[in-house]
């Protein structure tokens, strides 16, 4: 269960990166600040 204050679990998401679509995984940023932001609708025809 994730919980505030604890450790974030490791995970890999796509992601848009200079132009072109991306794997990217969380422990890449160990150690700096990162914000993650998502949208549900966005790239769907919903």
């Amino acid at each position: 269960m994730i919980q505030v204050g604890k450790k974030a679990p490791d995970f890999t998401a796509p992601a848009y990166l200079d132009g072109e679509f991306v794997s990217v995984q969380l422990s890449e940023y160990l150690g700096k600040w990162v914000v993650l932001c998502f949208y549900p609708g966005d790239f769907t025809f919903v």
